[in-house]
């Protein structure tokens, strides 16, 4: 009798290994496909406060792309999202793979564009809600998902737009390693400008725009940040964002250095300063310490900013900073 069970349960046992054999043999690809897919799916939906303070709710993870604003699309290639990515706006040159992207138009995107691209996510910012509030009024009554990320005129509000695409579209671990880069910069650049002493300082002018409509940046801008950030003084610090000047009120100021950052679209913009009537007494002028800056890595908030910052700290102290820093 003993026998006689040992034999059935033996059978037993054998006949269910075989069944789970063939079970796994047919069914191991469904299941690890799915498993891949659970794991992709992980941390969605995923809710999201907005730059508008509003909470949104992304289902799943955005296969198609749209970015509004040059700074959101450099945001999301470097986060790996170039793949993603289908639709642009005409002042997206960052990197050179977006302008290869489909274009939306420019401020006055065009609606029926955008949405013929089938988009999952489309990326703006507060600021662009305000200027082009219908057509996104439009594209949402369309159902497509927008985040508006903050209008970040910071480091730290720079952080926290790239932390909130990446946290929106499966990339935290991306984002977290890009902010962890460029806080490392600015620590870096910081310290070596802590031996710049008192009487090293230096008055900066920034020129964002040209005569007759002289205007520079004031507190709460990336500039007048870059220049506190390597011991130089704003010349407009007691001014808030963008400001208008006159010639008279700039000259007033007497700054060591100016910059520009419109040499782009003014040809010879640092020679025109340096050959203004007027001008010839301002010590920047006449040690001829008039630099162009690139606009989009001292304005655009992306992971290029720290590279606006070691340009800006070159051309205020060059004996301090070099391009190796």
């Amino acid at each position: 009798m003993k026998k006689a069970l040992l034999l059935t349960m033996t059978a037993g046992m054998a006949a269910a290994l075989a069944a789970c054999g063939g079970e796994t043999e047919e069914e191991q690809g469904q299941e690890s496909s799915e498993q891949e897919s659970s794991e992709q799916a992980e941390g969605y939906p995923v809710t999201i406060t907005d730059g508008m303070g509003e909470e949104i709710t992304i289902e799943e993870e955005p296969e198609n792309i749209v970015s509004l604003l040059p700074s959101n699309t450099e945001i999301a290639f470097a986060l790996g999202l170039g793949d993603q990515i289908v639709g642009v706006t005409d002042f997206d040159t960052y990197p050179e793979e977006a302008q290869e992207k489909q274009s939306v138009g420019g401020l006055d995107f065009d609606v029926e564009t955008v949405l013929s691209l089938e988009p999952d996510l489309i990326l703006t910012d507060s600021s662009a809600v305000q200027n082009s509030e219908e057509g996104l009024n439009q594209l949402e009554e369309a159902g497509a998902e927008i985040l508006v990320v903050n209008d970040a005129t910071s480091f730290e509000e720079t952080y926290n737009t790239i932390n909130m695409i990446g946290q929106a579209t499966g990339t935290e671990e991306e984002a977290s390693s890009i902010v962890d880069t460029m806080e490392e910069d600015v620590a870096s650049i910081e310290e070596t400008a802590s031996a710049i002493s008192e009487e090293d300082r230096k008055t900066v002018w920034v020129e964002v725009d040209a005569p007759p409509n002289i205007f520079t940046t004031g507190q709460n801008t990336f500039m007048d940040e870059m220049l506190d950030i390597i011991q130089a003084d704003n010349a407009a610090a007691e001014e808030e964002g963008w400001v208008p000047y006159t010639e008279e009120d700039v000259v007033a100021l007497n700054p060591d250095i100016i910059v520009t950052t419109y040499g782009f679209r003014v040809e010879n913009s640092t020679e025109n300063i340096l050959n203004r009537d007027g001008w010839s007494d301002v010590p920047a002028v006449e040690n001829e310490e008039v630099h162009d800056l690139d606009s989009d890595l001292v304005s655009r908030p992306g992971p290029r900013l720290t590279d606006g910052l070691q340009q800006m700290a070159e051309v205020v102290y060059p004996d301090v900073f070099t391009e190796e820093q």
